[in-house]
Parts: C-alpha cells; sequence; structure tokens
C-alpha cells in the first residue's frame, strides 16, 4: 500500500469569489465542491476566516460551516482556521457549540492566532495590535473550559456550548502553534498551502514535544497544501496562472478577485521570487506528475493527514483537479 493510499485526504475553501462572479455563487460553488469531495471520500471540509478581501467570501465563517454541513451529511466541517484573538472565546464556544449540536460529531474548530486582516480592519474588529501575542494560550484554555464539563463554581457558561467538546486543533505558519500544540497534546496543522518555509522545523518540534493529553495519546499533524491537478502538465500550470495572479497581487498591495488563467504573468524576478515562495510546496500536474509529488511530499513529511487547497478561476477545473486527486488516491 503507498502512503498516498493511506493517508486521509481534506479539502481547504475560502469561498473564492471569481472577476465576474457573485458572492452567491460562491457559496453555491463551496457546496458544490463539498458535496463532490464527500461522494469522493475525502474527510474534512475546512472554511478559512479572512476579512475585507475582496476576492474572499468566508468572513463568516461559522455561519458559513452550518451552510455547508446542512447540505452534505458525512463530510466534517470545521474552521481552518478562525482566529481566535479576534473573538470572545465565549462567543465562539457558543457559537461552535450550536453547530456541534446540529451536526453532532462532525464540526471541527481549527484556532489560529493571526488577524486574518490588514490594520484598518484589525481596527474594525475592535482587535488589539497585540492580542494573541502574549496571551494565545490564555485564550485557548478559556474556551477549552466553556466547550469542557462544567467545573464547580464555574458562573459563566456557553449555552450551547458546554459540555460539547467539539475538537480542538491548532493551526499555524510557524514554530509557535507547532510548540503550543504539542504542550497542549492538540492535533497541529501547518500552512504550508502559503507558508511553507517553516514546515520541516514546525513538524520536528511538533513530534518531539508532544505531551500526550486525554484528547490525543500521540502527536497527529495535517498539512494544508496547494495542489492543482489537470489531465496534462501545461493544463495544470496554466491552471495555476490564477494563484500566482492572486499572490502577485497581494506583493503588489493590490486584494483582487480571483482572474482567469493566463499563459503569461507581466512580473519582475523579485515578484516571481516571492510568489513562488508563498506557493513553493505546490504540487501542480497531470495524474503522474501529482502521484509522484504526492509520495514524495508524504515520505518527507511523514504527515497524517493532507488538505488540499485548489485554487482555480473556474469550479470545473476544481471539481477535475479533486476528481483526479482521488482517482490517484484510490489506485
Amino acid at each position: 500500500m503507498s502512503l498516498l493510499s493511506s493517508t486521509p485526504l481534506s479539502v481547504l475553501d475560502l469561498a473564492p469569489i471569481r472577476d465576474g462572479g457573485t458572492i452567491a455563487e460562491s457559496f453555491q460553488d463551496s457546496v458544490h465542491l463539498a458535496q463532490f469531495v464527500e461522494s469522493l471520500g475525502f474527510t474534512r471540509f475546512w472554511l478559512a476566516e479572512h476579512h475585507s478581501l475582496e476576492g474572499i467570501a468566508s468572513a463568516a465563517t461559522s455561519v458559513l460551516i452550518g451552510h455547508i454541513a446542512g447540505h452534505t451529511s458525512q463530510l466534517r466541517v470545521g474552521s481552518g482556521g478562525i482566529m481566535l484573538p479576534n473573538h470572545p472565546p465565549l462567543v465562539i464556544a457558543e457559537q461552535f457549540g450550536t453547530l456541534e449540536t446540529l451536526y453532532p460529531g462532525r464540526i471541527d474548530l481549527g484556532l489560529g492566532r493571526a488577524p486574518g486582516a490588514d490594520g484598518a480592519t484589525m481596527a474594525a474588529l475592535r482587535r488589539d495590535t497585540y492580542a494573541g501575542v502574549e496571551d494565545f494560550p490564555q485564550r485557548l484554555a478559556e474556551l477549552q473550559k466553556f466547550l469542557g464539563d462544567e467545573q464547580p463554581g464555574q458562573h459563566v457558561r456557553a449555552v450551547p456550548g458546554q459540555g460539547t467538546k467539539v475538537p480542538l486543533w491548532l493551526l499555524g505558519s510557524s514554530l509557535y502553534s507547532a510548540q503550543l500544540a504539542a504542550r497542549e497534546g492538540l492535533p497541529f496543522a501547518f500552512a504550508a498551502q502559503f507558508a511553507p518555509a517553516q514546515l520541516d522545523e514546525a513538524l520536528h518540534l511538533y513530534r518531539t514535544q508532544f505531551r500526550p493529553s486525554d484528547v490525543l495519546e500521540k502527536p497527529h499533524a495535517m498539512v494544508g497544501l496547494p495542489v492543482i491537478a489537470a489531465q496534462s502538465d501545461e493544463q495544470a500550470n496554466f491552471l495555476a496562472s490564477t494563484a500566482r495572479q492572486k499572490f502577485l497581487g497581494m506583493i503588489r498591495g493590490k486584494r483582487q478577485r480571483a482572474q482567469p488563467p493566463t499563459k503569461e504573468l507581466d512580473w519582475t524576478p523579485m515578484e516571481r521570487h516571492q510568489v513562488e515562495g508563498f506557493l513553493g510546496a505546490s504540487i501542480i500536474g497531470g495524474p503522474d506528475t501529482v502521484r509522484q509529488e504526492l509520495e514524495r511530499f508524504l515520505e518527507r513529511t511523514g504527515a497524517d493527514e493532507l488538505m488540499l487547497n485548489t485554487d482555480t478561476y473556474d469550479i470545473e477545473d476544481r471539481l477535475e483537479s479533486y476528481r483526479i486527486v482521488a482517482s490517484i488516491w484510490k489506485e
């Protein structure tokens, strides 16, 4: 049995908004995608919290999780992630306690500490500039208290939420969350889909420093990975120009909707280097290329799960990419 065939696969979705499309269409695409990957046997479908970004419609993450869960039946649906310092832990406990009650055994709560927004948006969120820098462990502990069993003398309760014990994951793109997840005995997800530089070191720290807990006996690491599969390497690279345009726009300070693929990108050597840094873990190609690269990645990292993010302009290309990956996975 290959490493790939024995590794659970999941999907990270940002409800991307296409240039020329509408937000309503983005939500329809997310539902369509979730139903499709559920039929293919994928494990999780996570949505990420971002704010004030023209091309991403998943800002009200818990609302969209409920929408996706309501249109699927077995898929685990969750956050990849909720940026905890943007919210009072009590509110997140209530939201996810509600989701867990509506869809028992199907909700995941992935947590990050980045703002998911620029400075002006952070101010609009009423987020302290230093929120999550030093107090993230305390916020995590407070959330755990509201989701766990009620304690004697506990005056504030999450209703719903208390006692639901929604599974928590810590997410990160640096070493901080890896070490905290290890200390708390929680599963860890690394965001290599946009920041792969410290992946290997983070996984090493997580595994070597892991302390067993009531929820996890041994380390469990999932890696977010950009993957675009098509019928040929040439076609996959063409489709990947949509993601490259997105990161090029970010470098230039221009947040835009998803752009159609293009054969040529007007970028400087420095800009190309920066974009390739963001997308350095990408696996892009035809079926044989994707199979070989996924196997090599799993051999190198030892990831327990992979969470794939396929960023294409057209939903049909996204569905086809996941179909190709599933066919490789089940060989």
